[in-house]
């Protein structure tokens, strides 16, 4: 399980002028926060604007983040869908390419039973020959999965984990409790520390695409019990965290990566691009902090 512990950034989807997949930047990206120190990367998540894209663009930046990371890392390949028969073509393909682990957002929208959704999970695990990382993130998938919850299915081998995108942090230090052998992943960027404090084995996180380094230091700093030096750098990843909100996460962090030098275009539509103004207020306020 030492192959999954650590930092693990939720890819971003670079695309070009004609709104296609930017092979070359999601390349240069690997190849910069490798050099960084991440442990490997979860592939093809939210964060990567997943369900705004077709299952064959999803198994396409399968494709190139294999490619590109040659066996020197840990991938995760996200494979979330409403429907399962999506879902468990998608963890096919993974396996075939020879990632390490899936992971899956609950299926959403429908306001399924658990029953329904502990059947979406052993469905594909049941037809996936990879390790399973539940994914939790109730703001966003408005499924909320209680610690008994997770436990159906962290009593399975087959699940190894799960990605904890919640500010619930007495749940996540149960499930951790329950399940020390278990892994598990703090989901949101800004309360890395605390997530730390509960159990967690590292994070899964967006912000790390552009500023990996802190997450890695704050990891390590923790791990060494260099208390008081990660918080310093957690609160610095906080005053950029919090002027990205100013324009959208997703939207602020593809600005960045452009200003760092990586073409990274806009998210798809309906997301709306900044405004010149916005990108100068990225670049005047977050550049001096990293």
């Amino acid at each position: 399980m030492e192959n999954f512990k650590g930092i693990f950034p939720a890819l971003l989807t670079p695309f070009d002028g004609e709104d296609r997949i930017n092979d070359k930047a999601l390349e240069s990206l690997i190849k910069m926060n490798m050099e960084k120190g991440v442990k490997g990367f979860y592939v093809g998540g939210s964060t990567a604007e997943a369900f705004l894209m077709s299952n064959d663009e999803r198994k396409h930046i399968f494709d190139v983040v294999k490619s590109a990371t040659k066996g020197e890392c840990t991938l995760i390949a996200h494979i979330g869908c409403i429907a399962t028969n999506q879902a468990i073509e998608l963890g096919r393909y993974a396996c075939d390419l020879g990632y390490d682990g899936i992971s899956s957002i609950p299926p959403f929208y429908y306001k399924f039973t658990f029953e329904e959704i502990k059947k979406y999970y052993y469905d594909i695990v049941d037809s996936v020959n990879l390790p399973m990382i539940i994914y939790n993130f109730p703001n966003f998938s408005g499924v909320t999965l209680t610690a008994d919850n997770i436990g159906e299915f962290l009593n399975d081998p087959r699940f190894i984990g799960v990605k904890h995108t919640s500010s619930d942090y007495f749940t996540m230090e149960q499930i951790k409790s329950r399940y020390p052998d278990k892994l598990v992943y703090n989901g949101f960027d800004e309360t890395f520390m605390a997530g730390l404090s509960m159990g967690a084995d590292g994070g899964i996180g967006s912000t790390y695409n552009f500023m990996a380094e802190k997450f890695v230091k704050i990891y390590d700093l923790f791990h060494n019990g260099e208390i008081a030096a990660a918080q310093e750098i957690q609160k610095t990843a906080n005053k950029i965290i919090s002027v990205l909100c100013k324009v959208g996460v997703l939207q602020g962090e593809k600005a960045m990566l452009e200003i760092m030098g990586i073409e990274f275009g806009e998210c798809r539509a309906p997301f709306i691009g900044l405004t010149s103004e916005q990108k100068e207020m990225l670049t005047k306020e977050i550049l001096p902090l990293l």
